[in-house]
């Protein structure tokens, strides 16, 4: 069942019981108003006529000393004869109870009598078959005679009035759940629009259409519920396109490994099957195991790389202090018989980091810098104290990287210039490597490049502990 339908009928029954009650409370409650206002203007009437028996009684000549049963029916005639109302019934008895005088359709029976006395005015609601009566009694002691007065009232109108309002109020409260059908019908369907909208954003992301939003109609709880939706959509979103990018990365990733392997293995195998099949002389023999083993130290780099990649991204660095200097001439002695001209210019400092891993970003990036220069081409190595932290970069003035590649070069296997990068032993692992070392780090790969004008590539390692004092050192 729809929750609008649930809101429509819950809100129906509510009024429904809500009407019922209130209408039978009122028309009860005027009913018993009516009522009592008869009972009252009835044992007031029997007072009354009470009184008046009792002064007619007295006005009797006296003849004798008891009251006789042929004057108590004179005097009851009269009594009866007198009233104004046409309704009024009278009934009155002896000390046993003997009926002396009775109006015409006086049908009580003398239940009422028994609960009679000296002291006491009795009244009893009953019902004959031509209505409702009000049926009074009252002791009346007169000329030496105890005699019981009864009178009934028709209070028929009372009971018809009660009937009437409650058929009147029947009709009232179906007109009325008949309107509030139709209201609450268009008042359910403007609150429920929210949750329509969110049902139908919900299919349609179901069904792949990630970038639909719901409308936001309303500003209150189902408003902001909408908002927040839709800033689940915005994130699911997102998510989904970087799943959809490490997917395509990971095929990518795939295709790029065989190939690197399909291609050095190849040479392998082909140099492997001449030496084995064919007598060959000593230069073309040292040709082929020289290809052979370029070929097979550049799968071992291959692997080496790889594997360091999975371990740097399954473990954590284990950070130590380190000298800026000491680094740098750990570099000037690595690259030393470069056939690149390297200029060191760096400040004195310490770092916080995981020697052997940094040591492999920076040669990594100065050995990308050198395939990227010609011979004799300027590499400049710097380091420099910021607010941040300690600052390397690697400049060259090589072949440059186009800036539309320039996100994708620390991808594995991601080479801008594949040819270039094969003739120097390059599997494109280098950035790759050194984005995820970087990462554990706390820093991150920043990137300026032109072609034709060389690439300027930097980092920051965060402070981790105090800094040594600056000096500048050039070589």
């Amino acid at each position: 069942m729809k929750f609008s339908l649930k809101l429509l009928l819950w809100t129906i029954i509510i009024m429904a019981v809500a009407l019922g009650f209130s209408g039978y409370y009122f028309v009860n409650y005027v009913f018993e108003t009516s009522l009592a206002r008869e009972v009252g203007q009835a044992l007031d009437e029997n007072s009354i006529l009470s009184f008046a028996f009792e002064t007619a009684a007295l006005n009797v000549p006296a003849k004798y000393n008891v009251l006789q049963d042929n004057t108590v029916e004179e005097i009851a005639s009269n009594l009866e004869k007198g009233g104004n109302s046409a309704s009024r019934l009278i009934r009155i008895s002896d000390e046993e109870q003997n009926v002396l005088y009775v109006s015409d359709g006086f049908e009580a029976d003398n239940a009422l009598l028994e609960e009679t006395d000296a002291n006491t005015k009795t009244y009893r609601i009953i019902k004959m078959a031509e209505g409702y009566y009000v049926q009074t009694g009252v002791v009346v002691n007169t000329m030496n005679r105890i005699l019981h007065l009864e009178t009934m009232r028709d209070i028929s109108d009372v009971f018809r009035e009660r009937e009437l309002g409650f058929s009147v109020y029947r009709r009232v409260t179906v007109l009325m759940l008949i309107a509030g059908t139709v209201m609450m019908n268009l008042i359910a369907s403007w609150l429920t629009k929210p949750i329509r909208l969110l049902t139908r954003a919900t299919k349609r992301m179901a069904a792949g259409d990630y970038s639909y939003r719901a409308r936001q109609v309303s500003r209150d709880e189902l408003g902001q519920l909408t908002k927040d939706f839709n800033h689940m959509a915005n994130a699911l979103e997102k998510n989904i396109e970087k799943l959809e990018e490490e997917i395509q990365d990971r095929e990518n990733f795939v295709a790029a490994f065989a190939h690197e392997l399909k291609t050095p293995l190849t040479a392998i195998i082909g140099y492997a099957d001449m030496l084995r099949s064919h007598k060959l002389d000593e230069e073309k023999s040292f040709m082929s195991a020289n290809y052979i083993y370029t070929e097979g130290k550049r799968l071992e780099a291959m692997a080496f790389r790889l594997l360091d990649i999975i371990v740097t991204k399954k473990n954590e660095a284990e950070f130590q202090k380190v000298s800026a200097e000491e680094l740098f001439l750990y570099l000037e002695n690595m690259f030393e018989g470069s056939r690149q001209q390297l200029v060191y210019q760096y400040e004195k400092g310490t770092v916080w980091a995981e020697v052997n891993l940094l040591k492999t970003v920076l040669i990594n990036l100065i050995d990308n810098a050198c395939k990227a220069s010609e011979p004799e081409g300027v590499i400049e190595v710097k380091g420099k104290r910021t607010e941040a932290g300690y600052c390397f970069e690697i400049r060259d003035y090589g072949v440059g990287i186009p800036k539309e590649e320039q996100k994708n070069v620390v991808k594995a296997f991601y080479m801008v210039d594949k040819s270039r990068a094969r003739s120097k032993n390059g599997a494109g692992l280098g950035l790759a490597l050194c984005a995820e070392i970087l990462e554990l780090h706390g820093s991150s790969l920043q990137i300026e490049s032109e072609p034709g004008k060389g690439t300027s590539i930097c980092f920051t390692l965060p402070d981790r502990g105090e800094e040594g004092a600056y000096e500048n050192h050039k070589g």
